[in-house]
């Protein structure tokens, strides 16, 4: 598997509170006396956003300028790119929607 020494392997993003190696994350900001959990989580996500957008302008600037030797990394680094957004965007968007049940609630 000499040819195949350039794939790495992905690591799982893990459950909520818990980086990919399954250690807990750092403590989170504490707001009131309570920690939180969803700040860092979508701070977490946008930092994972940025991350695979650089890695994706990175490759795209090394193929532009030929010192890319596996032109198939920027494909995949743009598919990682694509699903981090996914995940923001679905985070963002079901945040919103808890928010606006919050709304309707009858005090």
């Amino acid at each position: 598997m000499e040819g195949a020494s350039f794939i790495v392997p992905m690591t799982p993003w893990g459950p909520i509170g818990m980086n990919g190696d399954g250690n807990q994350i750092q403590s989170a900001p504490v707001i009131n006396g309570e920690v939180s959990l969803f700040k860092s989580v979508f701070r977490d996500t946008i930092g994972r956003v940025k991350e695979t957008q650089l890695d994706v302008e990175n490759k795209q600037y090394l193929l532009m300028t030929g010192q890319l030797d596996d032109a198939h990394t920027l494909p995949i680094a743009e598919a990682k790119a694509g699903i981090a957004l996914d995940v923001l965007i679905t985070l963002r968007n079901k945040t919103v929607e808890a928010y606006n049940e919050l709304i309707k609630i009858n005090v």
